[in-house]
């Protein structure tokens, strides 16, 4: 099996893909910027295979288990990382920067000879970019003062505040919420219904105008 595969079901094209899982305490979003410290040889082996071959590796938040010993198990919707940045600070410990890119469900996985959780994955379609409806306009002030107070760093341009989807991920990347809220955002197809319920979350806690 390649890295990419296309296969029919329903008589619409389905994209699999075959890679690695990280399994975290954490949420990567697409688009999202996220930094890693690997020290494990399971995963230096893993992040030195993916920058030779310039591929992704999948991240999901981890549905029981730790991040550190025997593999955890993951929940099954994640997002493809791909290595923007490393730097090794020490022998053996490597920084990576990841950006988000697809979600996916995972079909199947097992545990591979070196303890890593592989795993066949299908990739979930993105809607196209829809610009947040009337009703939801006043996400965007709130989503612009964070932009600006965060910077560039950490959301980097462009910014897309006439993108439904853009916007309910980066408002739900930020908010001080369970990581097991941001994962069942995360799930969410729709970008409409994660706004609006980001909307009654923010309202319930006065945080908007």
């Amino acid at each position: 099996m390649g890295w990419f595969d296309f296969t029919r079901a329903a008589g619409a094209a389905v994209e699999t893909l075959r890679l690695p899982l990280f399994p975290l305490n954490a949420v990567l979003f697409p688009g999202s910027l996220m930094t890693l410290k690997v020290f494990e040889q399971r995963y230096l082996d893993m992040t030195a295979d993916c920058m030779k071959q310039d591929k992704p590796f999948g991240i999901c938040l981890i549905a029981s288990g730790g991040e550190t010993g025997s593999a955890a198990v993951p929940h099954p919707v994640g997002t493809l990382a791909s290595i923007a940045t490393w730097e090794m600070e020490q022998l053996g410990i490597l920084l990576i920067g990841v950006k988000g890119g697809r979600r996916f469900r995972i079909i199947e996985s097992h545990v591979g000879p070196a303890n890593l959780l592989e795993a066949t994955v299908e990739l979930l379609p993105e809607p196209p970019p829809l610009p947040p409806p009337p009703e939801r306009q006043r996400l965007l002030p709130l989503l612009q003062r964070i932009v600006k107070d965060i910077g560039p760093k950490r959301i980097p341009e462009p910014h897309r505040f006439d993108d439904a989807a853009w916007v309910g991920y980066r408002i739900t990347e930020v908010l001080p919420i369970q990581n097991l809220a941001r994962q069942k955002l995360l799930e969410l197809d729709d970008p409409l219904a994660r706004l609006e319920i980001l909307e009654i979350y923010l309202d319930q806690h006065k945080l908007l105008g």
